[in-house]
């Protein structure tokens, strides 16, 4: 195997990259510095101004790289499906940045029709164009694409195998499931690791024997993909041997062997899981916390409440989100005491957890939290009102609802990085706090003649397009259990609104 990936060079698109002759030489007649030109390309992309692409457009043929570079990065930060041709196009530019981005962009788009140019970009001369061109393919997610990817499973580079297993275990077909089955014995351990991760994502009841060996691999890479996997199948034959590299396994592979735990639920784990819960290492106590916390261990709220004060603020953040799941109205005071938490984490997980409880009593203070700077505040505090159906919160909430927009709030998850252009995915808290502001105002709403809820939820429904109403709905964690379907921007609104309401009744 490892003779045939040094002799298979890619050839085909370094042919025609040579050949192509881009209108890249003509320039844009800008004589702003290259800085300036960035910043601006930055602005465009922080704003999501995306009403008019052709500025973004008409740089990709621009005589600098780094410049068309970025406008192959705003393009797909915007998820400007206009700009899909000239991304396209941009997969021969002579620039393999450029052809970078052009490739992720593509898979940021996620449009069919660019399956074939993706396709023929597995043969790239630059394995980081392989590579982005492979999880591009996975985002698409066309099964007619898995005999491309199988093809470059045995490409020379070890990043583009990583990827091409991550795109197999993504599209789920029988062909890739077998060749996920061989790229286990990848000689690098991160290729392991995927591929185990890949095959973990099938339903096959076999797996956790089939990946059950290599909780010996020497990689702790493998050791900690094989743990997951295990978990995610929550396999009870599995729990002895997982005990042994609690108790043994490096201290990095620990982790996630505490969470596995926590998910296949065998009471007889609960006593080494509280035992690490005291653990030096801060993140081995998270773990611990949040493994007792989703098995919901007898005594589990004993071993929890003291790491409420642990000096870890994620500790104490995990701490006072699982006294959700394992706590009781006596902890009213604890978790009202982590609302004034230093760190933003903390308070969050509190915030979750008084709303599991059902702590009403604690509403009038989770209102102050939907001004908080941090959007995941905000978020827990938006879902915990409504699901204590506190009054106080409406005008609040109906306010938001009316500011918040979840197209730009979606491409607000992407900020630029410094000095590249390049755009870079942070947390998606900004995109869901339109979909638990829905959710909570519709769970607030008591009567049909409420109207300034209807009118909210009427116009905001109204404002969105069909695509934008079907995608799936993002709301907080504690509304996604694992492997549950999940409910439409659509769905979300029917939930919210009454049944057939009348046009005239609520002005719109």
């Amino acid at each position: 195997m490892n003779a045939y990936r040094e002799s298979r060079a890619p050839t085909g698109v370094a042919s025609r990259v040579k050949r192509t002759k881009l209108p890249v030489d003509r320039g844009t007649g800008d004589d702003r510095s290259i800085a300036e030109r960035l910043a601006e390309i930055r602005r465009i992309v922080e704003s999501g101004e995306a009403s008019d692409p052709e500025y973004l457009l008409r740089i990709l043929g621009d005589a600098e790289p780094k410049i068309r570079q970025a406008g192959a990065w705003g393009l797909g930060a915007l998820k400007e499906g206009r700009g899909r041709v000239a991304l396209e196009a941009s997969l021969l530019d002579p620039s393999a940045g450029v052809r970078a981005a052009a490739a992720q962009s593509l898979g940021l788009i996620a449009r069919l029709e660019s399956r074939e140019a993706l396709e023929r970009t597995l043969d790239d001369p630059e394995a980081s164009v392989r590579s982005l061109a492979a999880w591009a393919l996975s985002v698409v997610g066309d099964p007619a694409t898995v005999p491309k990817l199988i093809a470059r499973a045995e490409d020379p580079e070890a990043t583009v195998r990583l990827w091409v297993a991550a795109a197999l275990g993504r599209i789920r077909d029988p062909a890739a499931y077998a060749a996920l089955l061989e790229l286990r014995y990848d000689p690098s351990d991160r290729v392991r690791r995927q591929a185990i991760l890949s095959i973990g994502n099938y339903d096959d009841p076999a797996i956790p024997s089939l990946v059950l060996r290599w909780l010996s691999d020497p990689a702790r890479r493998g050791r900690i993909a094989v743990a997951v996997v295990l978990g995610r199948h929550r396999d009870f034959s599995s729990v002895d041997p997982l005990l042994d590299h609690l108790r043994h396994d490096n201290p990095w592979v620990r982790p996630s062997v505490l969470i596995a735990l926590g998910r296949i639920g065998d009471p007889r784990a609960a006593p080494a899981i509280a035992e690490a819960a005291d653990h030096s290492a801060a993140w081995i106590r998270v773990c611990a916390v949040r493994a007792l916390g989703e098995m919901r261990a007898p005594n589990a709220a004993l071993v929890i409440r003291p790491r409420l004060d642990d000096p870890v603020w994620s500790v104490r953040g995990a701490a006072a989100e699982m006294l959700g799941r394992v706590g009781d109205s006596t902890d009213l005071a604890r978790l009202r005491e982590r609302l004034e938490d230093p760190h933003p984490w903390p308070r969050r997980g509190a915030i979750y957890a008084l709303g599991l409880l059902d702590l009403s009593e604690a509403a009038p203070r989770i209102r102050e939290e939907l001004k908080h700077p941090t959007p995941e505040v905000r978020l827990a505090a938006i879902w915990a009102l409504g699901r204590l159906r506190d009054d106080g919160a409406r005008e609040a909430l109906v306010t938001m609802l009316r500011q918040l927009h979840p197209a730009a709030s979606g491409r607000q998850t992407f900020a630029a990085s410094d000095g590249d252009g390049a755009v870079r995915l942070i947390s998606d808290a900004e995109t869901r706090l339109f979909d638990a502001t829905v959710q909570a105002i519709g769970r607030l709403r008591t009567t049909d003649g409420d109207l300034l809820v209807l009118r909210a939820l009427s116009e905001s429904r109204a404002a969105l397009d069909e695509e934008e109403l079907e995608r799936p709905a993002r709301l907080p964690p504690p509304e996604e259990p694992p492997r549950a379907p999940a409910q439409t921007l659509g769905q979300l609104f029917e939930s919210a609104l009454p049944a057939g309401p009348d046009e005239d009744e609520i002005g719109c």
